[in-house]
């Protein structure tokens, strides 16, 4: 990336740390604010899917890397992958929970900062697994048990499994893991220094401060579109138009609108089928984060092709 996209990223980061800043005073000084589950889904199926949602241009590049003409084969292979996800975590939804865990982990430590970094080491991909596990170990440091009820809501009850949560919980593990991350995103940052490099510790705090003034669910959503998706879909109309980044976004919002539509409908649809056992509430969560997990896989298998054969 030049300077041009790290500038972008770094006032990016900038607007997103007052953002978190205004919008925890706020919360602060209004005891009874509160933002329901259903905002956090408008706002996931909106900006946050809509980072995703030129998947299919990434494919259609992917497949004429590989030679393959027969296009059709890509939304059933994406699809496909997506209902895998959702069957094994009706089966085995412990196991599906750690697994997207760490997958996710190392996407958000990643996506969010190789825009500074240029080597693309091993070791530097540790460092940002290690940097994305704050976006996992905040919520559950700050609150708990309201982490552990999401977590109860989302198919699991495996006793083992919360016992562990309990030990690692209890023995101040989650903190040491928050210090990991800290000592990644220190190291990340002094590694051929330069300014713009700020923004991984604007960043940092930003995750950190909406983490202890929201609920898990909120202080998610927040991150997730206005810093996750945002960087990403930055990237994305940098790459269409590089010169004219206004024009890049009006051809990111017109390409990205159809699968995003698709998507949320979807979703929605999944929503008034699980409405019909579940409570509402309970419901949106299912929609979310098992939503969420069956669209990452494919979207990061996608993204690891890519960068695999553009090597």
């Amino acid at each position: 990336m030049n300077n041009q996209i790290k500038k972008i990223n770094l006032n990016h980061s900038f607007i997103f740390f007052l953002f978190c800043n205004i919008f925890s005073i706020i919360a602060f000084k209004i005891s009874y604010f509160t933002i329901s589950p259903l905002i956090c889904l408008f706002l996931i199926l909106s900006i946050g899917v809509s980072h995703g949602s030129l998947d299919n241009l990434k494919g259609r590049k992917l497949f004429q890397i590989y030679g393959i003409n027969n296009f059709v084969i890509f939304y059933l292979s994406y699809i496909l992958i997506s209902l895998s996800v959702i069957f094994f975590w009706i089966i085995i939804p412990s196991i599906s929970l750690i697994i997207f865990l760490i997958i996710a982990s190392h996407h958000f430590g990643k996506e969010d900062t190789q825009f500074l970094i240029v080597e693309n080491s091993y070791l530097n991909q540790l460092f940002f697994f290690l940097k994305g596990t704050l976006i996992i170990f905040a919520p559950m440091y700050f609150h708990f048990d309201e982490t552990i009820s999401i977590f109860k809501l989302l198919l699991i009850d495996n006793e083992s499994f919360y016992e562990f949560l309990n030990f690692i919980e209890s023995n101040k593990i989650l903190l040491y893991g928050i210090i990991l991350s800290t000592l990644s995103s220190i190291i990340l940052f002094i590694k051929n220094f330069e300014i713009k490099k700020f923004a991984i510790f604007l960043d940092y705090f930003s995750i950190l401060i909406i983490n202890f003034y929201f609920s898990p669910l909120v202080a998610f959503t927040v991150y997730f579109c206005f810093l996750h998706s945002i960087r990403h879909s930055i990237s994305l109309v940098y790459e269409l138009d590089n010169n004219d980044l206004g024009n890049g976004l009006k051809i990111f919002t017109k390409k990205a609108l159809p699968l995003t539509i698709v998507t949320a409908t979807f979703c929605f649809l999944g929503l008034y089928l699980l409405n019909n056992t579940y409570n509402f509430d309970s419901s949106i969560l299912k929609i979310i984060f098992i939503g969420l997990a069956s669209l990452t896989f494919p979207h990061i298998l996608l993204e690891y092709l890519i960068e695999k054969n553009e090597k």
